[in-house]
């Protein structure tokens, strides 16, 4: 998916095993955002700047939405742990990572594994992506600032 493009309706299951559809927030920006892995040290920086940000966020108009291939227990577990205001998507059948383009090849300390590639797509209020903060980009500790600047 890239800018310009209508981001599919259907998200996935939420923590509580909700079905997730884009259409449920319209008249709002959606923050869509892509991380490796719940309750790793930069999945969790990213995840509570989000939170500590979150009334500002609001006040702009953004609803916020994170996405792992995590199951929605430990979903659950990693909202509990950093008390998460926002919704988690559980896409252990990786659907979204693919459609969306996050996930693929990655490399860490030599070793060559699949994965997500950490990134967020701003989604306008009739569901069109606005921009992408891509995987080299995402500075997890200021990622706020980058969504709102």
């Amino acid at each position: 998916m890239k800018v310009g493009d209508k981001a599919p309706d259907y998200l996935g299951i939420d923590q509580n095993g909700k079905e997730i559809y884009l259409s449920s927030y319209k008249g709002k920006k959606v923050v869509l955002y892509f991380y490796p892995k719940d309750n790793t040290p930069g999945c969790t920086a990213q995840a509570c700047n989000l939170r500590d940000n979150y009334t500002s966020l609001q006040k702009e108009g953004y609803e916020v939405i994170g996405v792992s291939i995590d199951d929605e227990k430990s979903h659950q577990r990693f909202i509990d742990k950093n008390n998460l205001p926002f919704t988690l998507i559980a896409d252990s059948e990786k659907k979204l990572v693919q459609q969306f383009g996050v996930w693929g090849e990655k490399k860490n300390f030599g070793r060559t594994y699949m994965g997500v590639f950490r990134t967020t797509f701003i989604i306008n209020e009739e569901g069109v992506i606005e921009r992408v903060i891509g995987p080299k980009e995402v500075k997890t500790k200021e990622h706020t600032a980058q969504i709102l600047k």
